[in-house]
């Protein structure tokens, strides 16, 4: 059963249906403050601790365990990064959405790398964050726009190295005609819902080949998994 609207259009949790358990890091008070003023007033959204500094994030997720971080980088003690692997080792079923001012490409890779489901930059406008939220949690990775040029930008970087550099000694991960199938339409950055509709199949059946895809592929993020396929030469960009 579908869950009901609230007044301001935002689906309540309905009988059965927990809202999203969300866990806020960020060094500055006042940010994780704002965050919290605005996640609370939504009725699908539970905001069920805070953090400091990544150290305190991998503490706070193995006891909340969260269904989505909302994460800076920068933070003393541990970083950003360095606690998203940590993360997922307490909390494995948390999706993590870094959120943060750095623009840093590497900063990018290495958070998609570490299983981020998202990346986005503080100048999102805070009203956007619940709706993030919901996106990650249902399974969409997101990224700011301008991050995403960046991340297009490295795929036809990885494309065009092909014919520079020697063959890779291990060979390229099997992956079903299937499972390549769904990993095609995850590079469109279509969501599971979309790509059962392109497919035929049902929404559980595309969560069951894009885990097999991820394991198969020894990765965490639908995100990397792209990249990984684009390097191996197991898709190309168009």
């Amino acid at each position: 059963m579908a869950a009901s609207a609230g007044g301001n259009g935002v689906p309540e949790p309905g009988p059965g249906l927990e809202p999203i358990r969300t866990l806020i890091v960020d060094d500055h008070a006042l940010f994780r403050r704002g965050l919290e003023i605005v996640l609370v007033t939504e009725p699908d959204i539970e905001v069920v601790g805070e953090a400091s500094d990544g150290a305190e994030a991998v503490e706070r997720a193995g006891e909340s365990l969260p269904d989505v971080v909302l994460m800076d980088i920068r933070m003393p003690r541990s970083n950003g990064i360095d606690a998203c692997r940590a993360i997922k080792d307490v909390a494995p079923s948390a999706r993590i959405i870094i959120l943060t001012m750095s623009d840093e490409e590497e900063d990018l890779f290495d958070a998609i790398k570490a299983g981020a489901s998202g990346y986005l930059l503080k100048d999102i406008p805070l009203d956007q964050v619940a709706e993030a939220v919901r996106s990650v949690h249902g399974g969409q990775p997101l990224i700011s726009p301008s991050m995403a040029g960046k991340l297009l930008t490295e795929f036809a970087s990885l494309a065009r190295r092909d014919h520079e550099e020697p063959p890779q000694e291990l060979p390229a991960p099997k992956l079903t005609d299937r499972e390549m199938q769904v990993l095609k339409l995850v590079a469109r950055g279509m969501n599971n819902r979309d790509i059962a509709k392109e497919l035929f199949i049902s929404d559980n059946t595309v969560k069951n080949h894009v885990r097999n895809i991820l394991e198969k592929l020894q990765i965490h993020s639908r995100m990397e998994a792209v990249m990984v396929a684009v390097r191996e030469k197991l898709i190309e960009l168009t």
